[in-house]
């Protein structure tokens, strides 16, 4: 049997992330092999996986990154199951390595199958789940492209938004982190009016309606009062049509043509754990 010493035990942890103690087992089951090591600590994590796999994974890290145009941005988020584990400074710093590496892709399939440090980003998932023993995946990925994008992180990690903008101007990084941190505070629905959904419409008509109905209001008043409740629905939850959390005399889209008088915000993305 090979005699398994601290450095090669720290060399395997530093790799993998794994405990001393699995580190040393892993070594002693496959007499000193580093790689058969990794493969066993894998074949760990594929185990508590398997046993974890319909364990509720709302807790974690949300990150959003751009490239260094500011062309592209995305946002991943690196799920766990406890707020213990998301606070987790090497948790923290494998999102965003994942954050980094998914600036390169378009797909969440196509990021899973992503190049690690010698594997997959799926494996490094399962390899960590053994790690943590904690369920740990992939929840949300999104990404936007523009002429110019910008990204905010909430406090915690908790809330990441990626803005875009119709172009690359002075103040535009400053404009796209102000909209970002409004999508973050506001949670707008839609960019604009044209990006509800008839449903989601109808539905606050109807909701509208019976208000309306209980109020006294005659039916045939009905359809004119609700339009105009649908206007201030937009109004509150539709991005650009929003009040300016920064200056609520003017909205949003007047915000960012202060900026620019032909500035537009052309989209956004928003990602909130739990939700």
């Amino acid at each position: 049997m090979a005699k398994i010493t601290a450095a090669e035990v720290n060399k395997l942890r530093k790799a993998t992330g794994a405990g001393m103690m699995d580190c040393k087992k892993a070594l002693v089951e496959t007499d000193g092999d580093f790689d058969k090591a990794i493969e066993v600590l894998r074949k760990k994590g594929q185990k508590v996986a398997a046993k974890r796999a319909d364990r509720d994974s709302a807790e974690g890290a949300a990150i959003a990154k751009t490239n260094t145009e500011n062309t592209k941005g995305v946002i991943i988020s690196l799920n766990c199951e406890t707020d213990f584990v998301a606070k987790n400074d090497d948790f923290v710093k494998l999102a965003n390595d994942f954050a980094d590496i998914a600036l390169n892709y378009n797909s969440k399939e196509e990021f899973l199958k992503a190049d690690y440090k010698g594997m997959n980003v799926e494996d490094k998932l399962t390899e960590q789940t053994g790690v943590i023993g904690e369920k740990i995946e992939i929840g949300a990925f999104k990404t936007l492209e523009a002429p110019f994008v910008g990204s905010y992180i909430h406090a915690g990690n908790k809330i990441a938004v990626i803005t875009a903008l119709s172009k690359n101007v002075e103040g535009a990084e400053e404009a796209a982190k102000n909209v970002s941190m409004q999508a973050a505070a506001m949670n707008p629905v839609a960019l604009n009016e044209d990006g509800v959904d008839q449903s989601t419409i109808e539905k606050e008509i109807e909701i509208a309606k019976d208000q309306l109905r209980q109020e006294g209001k005659p039916e045939e008043m009905l359809d004119n009062i609700a339009k105009g409740k649908i206007k201030r629905f937009f109004k509150d939850n539709t991005l650009v049509n929003q009040a300016y959390i920064k200056d609520s005399k003017q909205s949003v889209s007047d915000y960012v043509k202060s900026v620019d008088s032909g500035l537009e915000v052309v989209g956004f993305k928003r990602v909130a754990l739990g939700e």
